[in-house]
């Protein structure tokens, strides 16, 4: 991409050195030791290793900054206008089910406004980042949303809650039934920052997905953005990084799409 940010340089090596560190760990899945968190929300020594190592990284290089993490919380800073927002692993259960889909996510927040961020994943080495304004990238190649505007000839993703998050699963599921008969295909494939960064490059045509966590989207969302697509509240009128519910498409077939799930 074009010459970065400091802070976007910052934000890059930290998620290089995570993706490493989790790499690594990767290849030895079996041998980890793994502490359960909650109903089909598994936390691993890896996990939590590579929030330590992004955490390090960003302080050494911003110590003012404040932090939330997925596994940390929130840690305010000195300067109470900027924040990281780190998914220190995205796609814990395809990690550590040896499925190489899974990524290291991390945005900057200042002001309330999402201005850099960076999706990484490792066992593909490719490296989606934008900054506010400049667009978004794929490691050298600048990534913009798909021209389709027919629903039946897209294809979308989306997040279908599991055991200890069911209670979102019967709208999910009217959803489904409402867009699989009139659209390509949907794919469920386990790590929303991805699937943003998908949607930012066009390998999918539009997103949609409830009650997600501030660090699972803030950085796929500046993508996404950047590339092109309008971000909405599945409610309309609402902010997704407040109520989790979120609707991402490009403006060919925004409209239409949204329709689909509001109806």
């Amino acid at each position: 991409m074009q010459q970065g940010s400091a802070n976007l340089n910052v934000m890059m090596k930290a998620a290089r050195k995570a993706g490493r560190s989790l790499s690594k760990d990767f290849r030895e899945v079996e041998n980890l030791q793994v502490s359960r968190k909650g109903a089909g929300d598994f936390v691993s020594r890896a996990d939590m290793a590579a929030e330590k190592i992004i955490r390090e990284e960003l302080t050494e290089a911003r110590p003012t900054y404040g932090f939330l993490g997925e596994e940390t919380g929130e840690v305010d800073g000195q300067d109470p206008t900027r924040r990281w927002i780190v998914d220190p692993l995205d796609g814990t259960t395809n990690f550590l089910h040896g499925l190489p889909h899974w990524a290291v996510s991390i945005a900057l927040e200042h002001k309330g406004q999402l201005v850099a961020a960076v999706v990484y994943d490792p066992t593909k080495d490719e490296m989606f980042v934008s900054e506010k304004g400049a667009g978004a990238w794929m490691n050298e190649m600048r990534i913009r949303v798909s021209p389709c505007y027919r629903v039946e000839d897209s294809l979308y993703a989306t997040g279908i809650p599991f055991s200890g998050r069911a209670g979102d699963l019967p709208e999910t599921l009217q959803d489904l039934a409402k867009l699989m008969p009139v659209c390509a295909g949907v794919r469920r494939f386990g790590a929303a920052s991805l699937d943003l960064a998908y949607v930012a490059a066009a390998r999918y045509d539009g997103f949609w997905e409830r009650g997600l966590k501030a660090w699972d989207m803030a950085a796929g969302l500046l993508i996404a953005k950047e590339a092109g697509a309008l971000v909405e509240g599945l409610t309309p009128d609402t902010d997704p990084m407040e109520t989790g519910d979120v609707i991402v498409a490009s403006e060919a077939q925004f409209e239409a799409f949204a329709k689909i799930l509001r109806s």
